[in-house]
């Protein structure tokens, strides 16, 4: 069962004290809603759970290993994938590449055709496999939202943070990625959704 204990989590910067004893669990494929206004905090601890901050005190354990020390490759490898508000796509890449790029970072001695099947899978799930071959940067805000997903599921962790993953998206599009979320929610993963305000988190289980 996953497993994330977040346990009195303090972050300074300099004299500014940006988190102040944040506590939360995650128990089981669990759809969590993070909600809040800009500066309150949200991506500051998203950056501490994935390691690209170490917290000033407390302590993060995702599935009985403590990770509030490693660094974003480790934590991945722990199982932790997390997306960002503005995505980060290879723009000069095809959709394709983009897949497999931190699969095989993650996996460095392996061949690109390893993983060829598994992106193309993956495409096919999104339903962007027609864009296969497209350069990210002709795709739409919520496209390369998608993408950044797609990204994630290549390296098929446990628990998902998306970054307000609805930010400048189609209301239209925007009830797609919400079926896919639920999708792979309930295939076993846990997802902490990070919004802006109420609306958007409004299918979490908890918030």
């Amino acid at each position: 069962m996953i497993e994330l204990d977040v346990n009195n989590i303090k972050k300074n910067f300099g004299g500014l004290q940006a988190l102040n004893g944040v506590t939360f669990k995650v128990r089981g494929p669990e759809l969590i809603g993070l909600i809040g206004p800009n500066g309150a905090g949200k991506t500051t601890l998203t950056n501490v759970l994935d390691g690209v901050y170490q917290p000033s005190s407390g302590t993060v354990y995702l599935n009985g290993q403590r990770i509030d020390s490693l660094p974003p490759y480790h934590v991945a490898k722990a199982g932790l994938g997390r997306t960002f508000q503005v995505t980060r796509a290879f723009r000069r890449m095809t959709v394709l590449e983009n897949l497999m790029v931190p699969a095989l970072a993650m996996h460095p001695t392996a061949r690109q055709r390893d993983f060829l099947d598994k992106a193309m899978d993956v495409l096919e799930f999104l339903t962007m496999d027609h864009l296969a071959n497209e350069y990210a940067r002709a795709l739409s805000g919520g496209q390369q939202k998608l993408l950044e997903m797609g990204r994630l599921l290549m390296l098929d962790p446990d628990l998902i943070i998306l970054d307000e993953p609805f930010a400048g998206v189609h209301p239209r599009l925007m009830e797609i990625i919400y079926e896919y979320i639920n999708t792979v929610n309930a295939q076993g993963k846990a997802f902490i959704l990070i919004s802006l305000g109420w609306t958007p988190a409004k299918g979490s289980s908890r918030i």
